[in-house]
Parts: structure tokens; C-alpha cells; sequence
């Protein structure tokens, strides 16, 4: 599968050592070229939530792209109008690299959740395969999903990424609670969330 690209969505908020270790895991199992990291401007399931403003997740994914040639950084859910869905950020890239084939990467939470996203179908018909975390977690249910989703049970690839109990919303907690936190994000970012009072 070495003609893939990855492509990693998400609020970012911030990209923390989860995402890397998903990513680089990710590229050595599909044998990717590059993995995008799309930064998702408004998420459709955050309405409701807080989120750090789309210029500093911006800023915290370039800092982490920046320090690999593997990655890239995509304008993808910046250079189009909300809602900001799967499929669409799919349909986008696609217009943009005709010739080029897709990994999608997700955590084993939203394969579980993938029936209920928008125009779920859609988004696995658009992917040439699905990179998720990890197998154990879900496996029982991939008949399920097969059921709902058709199409979805060859396109997986799970990658065998050990559980890692990192979470955006830890980290934030940790933040505003003086609680130690440097040690689960790239220092670069650590540094970022701290000089630009993020959290707090």
C-alpha cells in the first residue's frame, strides 16, 4: 500500500503524544507517503463545547508537523465552508490529489461511532482504507459495522497501537489545575500552551 496518504483529522486542541504515536504507527503499518493532519476549523460534535480558537490549533499542529518530513499540514477544513464532515474533507482531498489513495486514521471510539457520523457510507465509500488504534477493543463488533456500513470490513486496518490513555480533555483539565502535563505533548507544543496561557 506504499501509494497512500494518511489523513489525520481533529480539533487539535491540543495534539498531544496519542496522535503521534497513531501516526507513526500508522506509517510504517500502511506503508504511508505522508500523513496530512487536518486541522477541523468548527467541529459539527463540539458546538456546544469550548475550544481553543482555530489560529492556536493551527499553530500547535504546525509545531508538530514542522519537526517531521513525514507529516504535512492540510488546509482542508480551513479552505471550505462548514459543517466541517469526514466525507467532505474526504471529497476535498480527493479534488486535490486525483491521482493519490487515502488512509483514513481514527481511535477504536470513533470506528465504534462511525454509524452515527454524517453520511457515514459516504465517508467509507471515499476511503481506500481505514487505519484504526486498535483491534481488541472493537473486534466483536466489525460484523455489526459490516452490517450498517457495507464495504467497511476490508477497508480496516488495525494497527495494533497500545492503549494510550492520553485525551485533549486531560490535558486541559491538567492545565487549569496546575497538575503536571509537559510529558504528554511534544515540548514544542507544551511550550506553546504555556507561553500563550492556553488552558488556564
Amino acid at each position: 500500500m506504499g501509494d497512500l496518504i494518511g489523513v489525520l483529522g481533529g480539533t487539535f486542541d491540543p495534539p498531544h503524544l496519542a496522535h503521534l504515536i497513531l501516526a507513526d504507527e500508522a506509517r510504517y503499518v500502511l506503508d504511508l507517503q505522508r500523513i496530512l493532519w487536518v486541522v477541523t476549523a468548527q467541529p459539527p460534535h463540539k458546538q456546544n463545547q469550548s475550544i481553543s480558537s482555530v489560529h492556536h490549533r493551527v499553530a500547535m499542529v504546525k509545531l508538530v508537523t514542522d519537526a517531521d518530513p513525514a507529516f504535512e499540514f492540510s488546509t482542508a477544513d480551513l479552505d471550505r465552508p462548514p459543517p466541517h464532515y469526514a466525507h467532505g474533507t474526504m471529497e476535498w482531498l480527493r479534488i486535490r490529489y486525483p491521482n493519490s489513495k487515502f488512509a483514513y486514521l481514527m481511535g477504536e471510539d470513533s470506528l465504534r461511532d462511525l454509524p452515527a457520523w454524517n453520511m457515514p457510507q459516504l465517508f467509507v465509500d471515499s476511503c481506500d482504507a481505514i487505519g484504526v488504534m486498535d483491534r481488541l477493543a472493537v473486534e466483536y463488533e466489525v460484523a455489526q459495522l459490516e452490517e450498517e456500513l457495507p464495504g467497511l470490513g476490508h477497508k480496516l486496518v488495525f494497527l495494533g497501537v497500545p492503549p494510550i490513555m492520553i485525551s485533549g480533555r486531560d490535558i486541559r483539565s491538567r492545565v487549569r489545575e496546575k497538575r503536571p502535563f509537559h510529558y504528554l505533548m511534544p515540548p514544542a507544543v507544551s511550550n506553546y500552551v504555556l507561553e500563550q496561557g492556553l488552558y488556564s
